[in-house]
């Protein structure tokens, strides 16, 4: 029989590819990765989170540019890892990488969808990857800190990017790729930091 909503999941599948594809850092990627299946996460506590943080900026005189939606990655070993951030929104303090910001501040996310983490994917790994929608705001490029002392979230920005290096050596380690393509989105009011910055929305989750 006829099942229309395996149609609109090989569409969200088609949806959900066509955004990873045009998101990898290597072109070489595009042979490399197989994605099984897709599942939309509708959260409308998210959603219309979203839309008020993007009327709130539009009324602060943010530029359409600003306010744009574009999307950004997270990688889970396990479904319910991916699952929970798709039901609690992606929080402070979970993140193992801190050059760009203070984790306890801010939340990381990739910016390329085949560069999810500090270390290659070999052969054969599978994960879960969910697709956020993003409204990147005023981006503040930083520099990366390695130190304990940790960068603290901008005041009048929404995230800070690594300054781009054009110089780097086309044999940047992955690791050093995956950090230096990070998105530290952070939402700050009154001086203290949410715990979930409203701009970042799990959307597909592959």
């Amino acid at each position: 029989g006829f099942h229309p909503e395996s149609e609109e999941s090989s569409s969200l599948l088609q949806t959900a590819v066509s955004v990873l594809q045009s998101s990898y850092l290597d072109s070489t990627s595009q042979d490399g990765f197989q994605y099984s299946q897709a599942i939309l996460v509708e959260n409308d506590v998210f959603l219309s989170e979203l839309k008020a943080f993007a009327q709130a900026k539009e009324a602060a005189g943010y530029s359409q540019e600003e306010l744009e939606e574009t999307f950004a990655f997270l990688l889970f070993d396990n479904e319910a890892e991916a699952r929970e951030v798709c039901q609690t929104g992606l929080r402070v303090n979970s993140s193992s990488i801190s050059t760009l910001g203070d984790p306890a501040k801010g939340v990381y996310i990739s910016k390329y969808a085949d560069c999810l983490h500090p270390r290659p994917w070999y052969h054969g790994k599978s994960g879960y990857i969910v697709i956020c929608k993003l409204i990147k705001g005023k981006v503040k490029a930083v520099s990366e800190n390695y130190t304990t002392s940790y960068t603290c979230p901008s005041p009048g920005y929404d995230c800070h990017v690594a300054v781009s290096r054009n110089n780097t050596p086309s044999k940047t380690s992955h690791c050093q790729a995956f950090e230096q393509s990070q998105y530290y989105v952070y939402e700050v009011s009154n001086g203290s930091a949410a715990e979930r910055p409203r701009q970042i929305c799990p959307y597909i989750v592959i």
